[in-house]
């Protein structure tokens, strides 16, 4: 048996799209510009990474150019400071041969201005401050005048020694006192203690 639908068949509507017409064009665009949006964010943030390290590059050869300046500066300072010392230690010594050449002639000058009448020196020795005089006396009053006007000149300190006296016949046969003396002379302990400086035997005393 034939069967024979005589209904007409109803059409069937197809689904429209979901985003469809002005509304698919402006998903479009916005999905557009998100990613023109990620794209421009991602290359200004690579931009500015790369004038940070450039900046930092800069800063570090700057300072890497400094610390050069200044080694180059410390260097140039020790050296004027090694000079300088050595200028001071110069003047210091010439300082110090003058003063050990005015030492021995201050110390003859002022022995030979304390000398009084019948007294003779026959040797004089320094070593630094210590001061020895050797000589002969007719007197021991002169020999007492003697040590009274070292001390009393200002350039010898206090008190003035007689280390031993010892009496000798003169050629006159006069007795004659040889005596030794110590003193300080406090101007030659600022230089280099000088050698032995005899006087000569028999020189004449100088008159006050």
């Amino acid at each position: 048996m034939i069967r024979v639908n005589l209904l007409a068949a109803e059409p069937v509507r197809a689904k429209a799209p979901l985003f469809s017409g002005v509304g698919a064009n402006k998903l479009h665009i916005i999905g557009v510009a998100m990613v023109a949006g990620c794209i421009g964010l991602t290359a200004y943030r690579h931009f500015d990474l790369q004038s940070q390290q450039t900046y930092a590059e800069l800063q570090l050869q700057q300072a890497k150019a400094e610390e050069t300046r200044l080694k180059a500066v410390t260097e140039e300072l020790a050296k004027f400071e090694a000079q300088t010392a050595l200028l001071q230690q110069r003047v210091a010594l010439i300082e110090q041969l003058r003063k050990g050449q005015r030492s021995p002639v201050t110390l003859l000058d002022q022995v030979s201005r304390q000398l009084p009448e019948r007294v003779w020196l026959t040797q004089l020795t320094q070593a630094g401050a210590d001061v020895t005089l050797e000589g002969r006396t007719t007197t021991l009053t002169a020999l007492s005048d003697l040590i009274g006007n070292l001390e009393s000149s200002g350039a010898f300190t206090r008190p003035v020694e007689i280390v031993n006296t010892e009496v000798e016949n003169g050629r006159d046969e006069a007795d004659l006192m040889k005596f030794t003396v110590r003193a300080l002379f406090p101007l030659g302990a600022l230089d280099t203690p000088a050698d032995t400086k005899p006087a000569r035997p028999g020189a004449p005393a100088a008159r006050r």
